[in-house]
C-alpha cells in the first residue's frame, strides 16, 4: 500500500471512530440524564423536584396545549383556553404560604392562575389577565379580579422571572410579586369563589389562559394563623 493511501484509510477510521463516539448512547444521554435541583428557601417543602411532574397531573381542561418538565422547569403551552397542572396530593386549607417563579413566553394573557383553597371555599389569583396587565383575586361575591377591589394594574415582560408568593391566613389572603404586596384581601363577610373554568384545578393548580409559560421552584410552607 502506498503512503499516500494508508494516510487516507488512517484518516477515514479516525473519522468513523470519532463520529461513534460523539452519537454512542452515553454521550446522547448526558443532557437527558441531568438532574435539576430546585431553589427552595430554608424551611419550605418544595411542590416540584424540577425534574418530574411527580404529584401532579395535566388538567384535562380540553383546552389545553402539551404540558412538560425541561430544564429544571414545567414548561405549559397555550391551547384554545385553560391549560396547566393539578396537585394531588394533600394540600392545607388555611394557614399556608405557597412561592414560585413563573414567567410568560408566548401570548398576553396571564400566565399564572393559581387556584387555591380558603378554609372549605376556593379562590384564584390571577397574574396578567384581562389582556395582561390585572392582577387580583377572581372571584370575590362573584365579581371577577378585573372588576373588584383587589384589581391592580402591572406591566409584566415576557420572558423574565416573577417570584410570585401567596399567604392564606384564617382572616386574610396577601400576594406578593418579587417584593411588591399587591394583594391585602379580608375576606370576613365576603363569597370566595373561582371561575367555572378553573373547576379542575381544585384544589391547588396552576393555569394559563391562551398563554405559553413555564414554572420553577414551586413549595409551600405551612404559618401561624394571623
Amino acid at each position: 500500500m502506498a503512503r499516500s493511501e494508508f494516510s487516507f484509510v488512517w484518516l477515514l477510521c479516525a473519522c468513523l471512530v470519532l463520529c461513534a463516539s460523539c452519537n454512542s448512547p452515553a454521550q446522547k444521554g448526558t443532557k437527558q440524564d441531568q438532574k435539576y435541583t430546585p431553589d427552595i428557601p430554608e424551611g419550605w417543602q418544595a411542590l416540584f423536584n424540577g425534574n418530574t411532574l411527580d404529584n401532579w397531573e395535566i388538567t384535562s381542561f380540553g383546552t389545553e396545549g402539551p404540558v412538560k418538565v425541561s430544564g429544571g422547569s414545567i414548561v405549559i403551552n397555550y391551547g384554545d383556553g385553560c391549560s396547566g397542572i393539578t396537585w394531588t396530593d394533600t394540600f392545607p386549607k388555611v394557614n399556608y404560604e405557597v412561592q414560585l417563579e413563573a414567567r410568560k413566553m408566548v401570548g398576553n394573557d396571564f400566565f399564572c392562575g393559581m387556584t387555591f383553597p380558603v378554609n372549605n371555599d376556593f379562590c384564584s389569583l390571577i397574574v396578567g389577565g384581562w389582556g395582561g396587565p390585572v392582577v387580583g383575586l377572581s372571584s370575590i361575591d362573584g365579581v371577577d379580579a378585573s372588576e373588584n377591589e383587589t384589581q391592580v394594574l402591572k406591566n409584566f415582560e415576557k420572558e423574565v422571572w416573577y417570584t410570585i408568593r401567596l399567604q392564606v391566613t384564617e382572616t386574610t389572603i396577601r400576594a406578593w410579586i418579587d417584593v411588591e404586596k399587591l394583594v391585602d384581601f379580608s375576606y370576613a363577610g365576603h363569597k370566595l369563589s373561582i371561575r367555572p373554568e378553573v373547576s379542575l384545578s381544585k384544589p391547588f393548580g396552576i393555569c394559563t389562559w391562551m398563554t405559553s409559560a413555564e414554572l420553577r421552584n414551586i413549595a409551600m410552607r405551612k404559618i401561624e394563623g394571623k
